[in-house]
């Protein structure tokens, strides 16, 4: 089961729930049991390294110009 990240709506408690994905959009606040948003932030990996193209880079391949992976 995954862990997603929720915010409150309404008193803005910001929690991580483990849940199945039919289950995630029951969640509610456990504070107040208000209406929850998810929250999406940052990378994540489901531990498979790039293949190819450009590594990460969000230049999409295209490295010529990029500053950020610098080649």
């Amino acid at each position: 089961m995954p862990i997603y990240d929720f915010k409150c709506a309404s008193c803005g408690h910001r929690f991580e729930l483990f849940t199945t994905i039919s289950r995630r959009s029951q969640a509610a606040c456990p504070k107040c049991g208000g209406p929850v948003e998810r929250v999406y932030e940052g990378k994540w990996s489901m531990g498979i390294k790039p293949t190819g193209g450009s590594g990460g880079c969000a230049c999409g391949g295209s490295c010529a110009g990029c500053a950020g992976c610098g080649k």
